[in-house]
């Protein structure tokens, strides 16, 4: 499918995702902002926090322990992967679509956290092999890296559904 098809599929998804957010991105105060500030509820960071959403289809079921990122497209444009590594995005929201256009499960990952495990990968453990397992597209548009959420350091999963969240020390 062309990026604008997939796009606009994904975007149904944005409701259902931004309720999701709220839920992690945006806190009761201490009673004293109630009181004398007028505030019931506050966004937990006042900067921009860029989050990055992916959902793919109910046929990847079989993969909800598993999200990818983008690698390399034959164009040559900058990818997902390399957009995260240059320090872009704050979270990053990966969820499974049912067949009934929901999601069925999801994950909220911390990218700071995920940039810092990538790196130590890379250049103390792997001796230079990108982390994570390459997979090509079937049509050949373009190449992902697979990682398990259990394999992420540590404080990389905010929040989740449906997918599982023991840690592994790596």
């Amino acid at each position: 499918m062309a990026w604008t098809q997939n796009k606009k599929w994904s975007d149904q998804f944005i409701p259902e995702i931004k309720k999701i957010l709220g839920t992690y991105l945006i806190g009761e105060p201490p009673d004293e902002e109630d009181a004398f500030r007028n505030t019931d509820l506050i966004v937990l960071k006042m900067e921009p926090v860029r989050i990055a959403c992916r959902v793919r289809r109910p046929e990847y079921c079989n993969y909800k322990n598993e999200f990818t990122i983008r690698q390399e497209l034959p164009s040559g444009n900058k990818t997902e992967l390399s957009k995260i590594l240059e320090g872009w995005g704050n979270y990053f929201f990966y969820g499974i679509a049912d067949y009934n256009q929901h999601l069925q499960s999801w994950g909220l990952g911390d990218l700071n956290v995920f940039r810092l495990w990538f790196n130590q990968r890379l250049f103390r453990l792997d001796k230079g092999s990108l982390p994570g397992k390459k997979k090509y597209n079937i049509d050949g548009s373009s190449n992902f890296l697979v990682f398990k959420w259990n394999e992420i350091s540590e404080g990389f999963i905010v929040a989740s559904s449906n997918i599982k969240k023991e840690i592994h020390e790596t």
